[in-house]
């Protein structure tokens, strides 16, 4: 499909070793001027699903600077633009968790918030686990809980987790458990 919007001018207003930020001069599908905002990100955004035989997962809890609240989380972290996404997968699981997995499965591929930015994501199912010392990186402050699946996804339905990229991946997770009945 082509292209309703034009874009008449695009400027950087913004950057740090994360996002950039572009503001836009466009012409709408309508045919009349505006602008537009969008936030580039200098990542992936990658989110791991640990699963044991018994039907656990892992969850990990941190405050998060940007709500000024405590959040309840699937491990994930960012996966430098060119560079291997499973590989950014398990090193955020083992990083965050202390977890090492056998079998990995690829379940989505998404976008966060598609108005007002290109951020795009990838999310693994990770099982046959193995389990050592998280290794946090200094910004991170990580509570690890260990939960039956049903758990983290009554948290979802019920509003304890609201990470976008969790309840995606969780959502997923419990679609892809039951076509493996």
């Amino acid at each position: 499909m082509e292209n309703p919007w034009q874009t008449i001018d695009n400027q950087e207003v913004y950057r740090n070793p994360w996002i950039h930020v572009t503001h836009r001069q466009v012409i709408n599908p309508a045919g009349n001027p505006g602008i537009y905002g969008v936030v580039h990100f200098h990542n992936l955004a990658i989110g791991v699903v640990p699963l044991d035989e018994e039907g656990y997962t892992w969850l990990v809890g941190q405050y998060r600077y940007t709500l000024d609240q405590y959040s309840w989380e699937i491990p994930e972290g960012g996966c430098p633009l060119g560079t291997s996404p499973l590989d950014t997968a398990k090193r955020e699981l083992l990083e965050e968790t202390g977890i090492s997995a056998q079998k990995w499965t690829k379940l989505l591929d998404f976008h966060t918030s598609n108005s007002v930015t290109d951020e795009a994501g990838t999310v693994f199912l990770a099982q046959d686990l193995s389990f050592g010392d998280s290794q946090p990186e200094d910004t991170e402050d990580i509570t690890v809980r260990k939960v039956k699946f049903s758990e983290a996804f009554a948290m979802v339905l019920d509003g304890r987790i609201t990470d976008a990229l969790s309840i995606m991946a969780l959502f997923r997770v419990k679609l892809w458990m039951e076509e493996q009945e």
